[in-house]
């Protein structure tokens, strides 16, 4: 798990010293927020916006190794850049745009995972929203573990306000549902 933190933590000085704003979701962001469990990987949301997407990737691609073949052109299609370490951890980099990641970004704080692990994750509200998007039964446990440990302090009409139009937005109202109850699992831990 350390060596995930370590390659958290790399990938974050090499954005920072670029002047890029970015946060951790996913794992990482679970660790801090939600139930203690291993993870593989590394999720990044970096702030691209629209149009520059294939210049923050080329810059990444000349230092980190791409998982699959024509990892670019598969980024630019579908906003998420593969990537690994030296040593194979995987690396996934959202390519954000959109207003709610940019506000995702700017909510996110640091947490030291340990001396000299100092890493920017997302809010504990938006790590529930963004798995509950995600809707998998990984994703769903992993909002239950925030809101079993955060659930009196969670911001419920923040993410309910987003859940609402994001699950217009993919057309799936079961995300309402789960935040329901995942909202009544909180406020009753």
């Amino acid at each position: 798990m350390n060596d995930l933190f370590q390659a958290a933590a790399e990938l974050q000085s090499f954005c920072d010293g670029r002047g890029w704003q970015s946060c951790f979701i996913g794992g990482i962001a679970v660790q801090r927020w939600g139930e203690t469990r291993a993870t593989r990987d590394v999720d990044l949301c970096l702030l691209t916006g629209f149009g520059r997407e294939a210049e923050f990737a080329n810059e990444l691609l000349s230092v980190y190794r791409q998982r699959i073949a024509d990892a670019l052109e598969f980024a630019l299609r579908n906003r998420v850049l593969l990537l690994e370490t030296r040593n194979a951890i995987g690396i996934d980099v959202s390519l954000a745009g959109l207003p709610f990641e940019e506000d995702v970004i700017a909510r996110a704080s640091l947490f030291r995972f340990g001396p000299g692990l100092d890493i920017r994750t997302c809010s504990a509200e938006d790590l529930v929203i963004l798995k509950l998007f995600a809707l998998r039964p990984l994703d769903v446990r992993d909002a239950e573990g925030v809101a079993i440990r955060h659930g009196r302090t969670l911001d419920w009409e923040r993410i309910e306000a987003q859940l609402t139009w994001l699950s217009e937005v993919k057309e799936e109202p079961r995300i309402l549902t789960e935040m329901a109850r995942i909202r009544e699992l909180g406020l009753s831990s």
